[in-house]
């Protein structure tokens, strides 16, 4: 039993709580306390990723024992996929908050934006490490809601209008998931991942088991934003103050979407290859869709919010030939290449997406606009945001040395060795077009010329901002490390292990 395992959630929740106390009688608290918490998150997170390894660490809330061989109670799994999604979101986290001390200065409630991003994040976390369905449930709500709240943070009309249809979609997403841990409850008379595994191992009925996929692949396929479930997004993504875009782009649509998909469909539910199939082929439209609605826009966020439906779409597509692999029984080599592409893109997406919406939120604070056609020269008024930006944009291109480059091509190659030529081949288009996207952003931002001849009124954004910027470019060039054999193997290979054995997963847990 690991005892870090229940501060994921304990510290942020309750750093919450102290934000809006204390936080009225000390000024700067709110922001430098939850710059402390996401820290020692992130801290924990990365000792996890060393101790984590082949080993799957259970910790029973309350204490809660077995009765009969039957997991009862609160369960909160840490394995290798759990580790590195809890670094994702809290590394996100910490940087988008030190970010948000100069960004968020301009709004008006402080402590309630803190507080409610350690709410998210503590949401987050505890949907990333539960391993029974419910809980999965509560703390997605719990994300859900603080991610409502900030996302009209401005309390603009615009910013109403988006969270509203977020909410809206949002409640219809959480209806469909409730539905499907009803149903599987049903049948299973038991809401814990590995024990439901087992349950429905002994025989099921598969018309009923192909109604609970479809409740929960469309769930949380809204909460991922994968096309046809999209519709919510680029409004949220748009008018959300840029550290919430860059949360809900780099972290919230991974760890309550794609990561939620992910984990079930491996280690709850049989592989199936009619279910595969769709997963791969919805994969495959929100890549191809997702860049075609992005070339044509002009509003820089909205632009890259619909990269995030593209970029996701490489995931669950690599991740879906994996899949149809497994469930024909064929080339398992393939198969965990595929799953490991996937993997990667996730973490890679994380650092070269968030680093974009800081970008963008640097640029609407010092030109107080996101139309791209409003822009131009910015490069020697803000060099650090355009450098910044430069690399983000090559990384998201899949242009080498950038981590991008590395995670598109496994995927590229394991789709060929996997013989989806096809698929491979729409890989590498949406690859160019996504590269033609950036190339537009690069030219109308910084190297046009200025339409309103103001560049010399522009500044670069304060030293928090730009620390944040930083350290993802960094990050961008550090990740492409992955790929080297040695480190892929520690990092990556017990990721694919674990989603690839689902027998392994229960039998650590349940003990049988």
């Amino acid at each position: 039993m690991n005892p870090l395992i229940p501060l994921y959630v304990a510290v942020p929740l309750a750093g919450a709580f102290l934000i809006m106390i204390i936080g009225r009688f000390i000024r700067h608290f709110n922001k430098y306390f939850a710059s402390l918490i996401l820290l020692f998150l992130v801290i924990i997170s990365f000792l996890s990723i060393f101790s984590a390894g082949d080993n799957i660490s259970v910790y029973k809330v309350g204490g809660w024992e077995p009765a009969n061989r039957i997991p009862i109670g609160i369960y909160m799994v840490l394995d290798s996929f759990t580790a590195i999604v809890l670094c994702i979101v809290n590394l996100i986290g910490f940087l988008s908050v030190v970010y948000s001390i100069s960004y968020i200065s301009r709004y008006t409630s402080e402590d309630y934006y803190y507080a409610l991003f350690c709410v998210m994040a503590g949401g987050m976390n505890g949907v990333v490490l539960s391993g029974d369905l419910f809980n999965i449930f509560v703390f997605l709500e719990l994300s859900a809601i603080s991610s409502y709240a900030l996302v009209a943070f401005g309390v603009e009309k615009n910013e109403l209008e988006a969270t509203f249809k977020y909410q809206v979609l949002g409640g219809l997403a959480s209806f469909l998931i409730l539905f499907g841990i009803a149903f599987i409850y049903w049948k299973a008379k038991t809401l814990n991942i590995a024990d439901i595994r087992m349950v429905f191992s002994s025989g099921y009925d598969k018309s009923y088991y192909f109604l609970v996929q479809l409740l929960l692949l469309s769930g949380f396929g809204l909460k991922a934003a994968i096309i046809p479930f999209h519709a919510w997004l680029p409004d949220a993504h748009s008018y959300a103050p840029s550290p919430i875009s860059a949360m809900l782009s780099g972290v919230l649509i991974k760890a309550v979407g794609i990561y939620v998909i992910i984990r079930l469909f491996f280690n709850l539910f049989a592989i199936s290859e009619g279910m595969a199939v769709l997963i791969t082929t919805l994969g495959t439209l929100s890549m191809v869709i997702g860049v075609f609605l992005a070339i044509g826009q002009w509003d820089l966020k909205r632009l890259l919010a619909y990269h995030s439906i593209s970029q996701m779409g490489y995931v669950v597509m690599s991740v879906g030939i994996g899949m149809i692999l497994v469930a024909r029984g064929i080339r398992y080599e393939v198969a965990a290449l595929a799953i490991t592409g996937g993997v990667f893109h996730l973490i890679n997406h994380a650092a070269f997406k968030g680093l974009l919406f800081l970008n963008a939120g640097a640029i609407e604070y010092s030109t107080g606009t996101r139309d791209l056609m409003e822009m131009g020269g910015l490069a020697k008024s803000m060099p650090v945001t355009s450098a910044t930006s430069f690399v983000a944009s090559l990384s998201i291109s899949g242009i080498p040395p950038f981590n991008g480059f590395f995670s598109k091509l496994i995927i590229i190659v394991a789709a060929v060795m996997a013989r989806f030529y096809l698929l491979a081949a729409l890989a590498g288009v949406v690859s160019i077009i996504t590269l033609a996207s950036f190339m537009k952003f690069q030219r109308y931002a910084f190297y046009n010329k200025d339409p309103d001849k103001k560049k010399d009124l522009i500044k670069e954004v304060p030293f928090p901002m730009l620390f944040s910027m930083i350290v993802l470019s960094i990050i961008c060039l550090l990740l492409s490390l992955l790929a080297l054999p040695g480190i892929r193997e520690a990092v990556l290979t017990p990721i694919t292990d674990i989603l690839m054995d689902p027998s392994r997963y229960s039998s650590q847990i349940t003990g049988i």
